[in-house]
């Protein structure tokens, strides 16, 4: 029932921002834990950050850690995922994904509902 749309890739050089943004459908957005995952040519798609449905608590992937911030608005039913320093190896398709449980926040298993990706390139 819950739909997700991201939005806000591009293209940008090292060193830039980037805030990408997912709209959620439901009446019940608020209540699900959100995650942002990543996949990379070549590569398995991993995690990136998570935030809980009260915001109590957030996680980051060591790569991004410092760089990038997680962060949900209820009342307009999106979630954002701010990116500072941008380095070319953040080049990948991103992925906003809805957890009902909570449970295995850093684990692409743990998440229930899923985007379609933005894709955000990095130049050197």
């Amino acid at each position: 029932q819950v739909q997700l749309v991201e939005s806000g890739g591009g293209l940008v050089q090292a060193g830039g921002s980037l805030r990408l943004s997912c709209a959620a459908s439901g009446r019940t957005f608020s209540m699900y834990d959100m995650g942002w995952f990543r996949q990379a040519p070549g590569k398995e798609r991993e995690f990136v950050a998570y935030i809980s449905w009260s915001e109590i608590s957030t996680d980051y992937a060591d790569s991004v850690k410092g760089r990038f911030t997680i962060s949900r608005d209820n009342a307009k039913n999106t979630v954002y995922l701010q990116m500072n320093s941008l380095k070319p190896e953040d080049t990948a398709v991103y992925y906003c994904a809805a957890s009902r449980s909570g449970a295995r926040r850093t684990a692409e298993s743990g998440y229930d509902y899923w985007g379609q990706g933005t894709q955000v390139t990095v130049s050197s």
